[in-house]
């Protein structure tokens, strides 16, 4: 994988031999799924606007014009804050109505700390377990995750990075490990994709992802579980160095 082309924009991504490039998932309206599931299905579109930064952490929800964007009820809305505020994404209160959770750098530094480990142990047990048909399916995934980068495509892009880190976690085959993740994970995936609003740590990420996915198709579980422990410290790293820069200097004036 001539990764270097791909990132510089020079290289057309071509799925690898035998392997089909995966159709991307389009957005189903609201207005066009079951009733029975619109809360779920609101809570899905309120998650990729919190994770994509529509919603910023601390962002109090203003329920009429969500309604209205969303093109729903108070009722459905509501529940669907419910199913979030479950997640720990949504922080509700009463007679306050509810708010984006903001963490604190500690909550951010140990999410990151334990998230690098969760990564690492699933890459391990997925090198042991996964099965060819995985592998091509991860490298199908890799492979149009780097056209959407070398478009500069940042939503797609992280829509496909998630779902390879999330079919890396799957394959390890261990249903605690996948609980634990999935749990955590929610809480830092805004954290996670804004991350590549920085060209040069988008740029690193995906020649991790790129070392990644040769070393899940090598079987190499030592040397991909030291590159995942190695992509989410970076990540923790750079959230915390751009919540101090954009911190006023002590004695600043306000």
């Amino acid at each position: 994988m001539n990764i270097a082309q791909i990132i510089a924009g020079e290289q057309t991504v071509a799925a690898p031999p035998g392997v089909a490039l995966p159709i991307p998932a389009q957005a189903t309206p609201v207005d066009a799924v079951d009733r029975r599931t619109l809360p779920a299905t609101v809570a899905d579109r309120l998650r990729e606007l919190i994770i994509e930064g529509e919603l910023p952490p601390g962002t109090r929800l203003n329920e009429r014009a969500l309604g209205e964007r969303l093109g729903v009820s108070r009722t459905p809305l509501r529940e669907a804050f419910r199913l979030l505020s479950a997640e720990g994404l949504v922080q509700i209160q009463p007679n306050r109505g509810a708010q984006v959770v903001a963490l604190s750098e500690e909550d951010i530094r140990e999410s990151f700390e334990v998230m690098s480990g969760l990564e690492a142990l699933s890459g391990e047990l997925a090198c042991r377990r996964i099965t060819d048909e995985e592998v091509a399916e991860i490298k199908a995934l890799t492979f149009e995750m780097l056209a959407c980068h070398a478009r500069r495509d940042l939503p797609a892009y992280y829509r496909l990075n998630r779902a390879i880190h999330e079919r890396i976690n799957l394959a390890a085959n261990n249903r605690l490990l996948a609980q634990v993740y999935a749990t955590l994970n929610l809480r830092i995936q805004n954290l996670r994709f804004r991350l590549n609003f920085d060209h040069d740590q988008w740029d690193t990420a995906a020649r991790e992802h790129a070392d990644m996915v040769d070393a899940l198709a090598a079987r190499d579980s030592a040397r991909l579980a030291t590159i995942m422990r190695k992509h989410l410290k970076h990540k923790g790293e750079s959230v915390l160095e751009s919540l101090n820069l954009s911190r006023p200097a002590p004695g600043a004036a306000a």
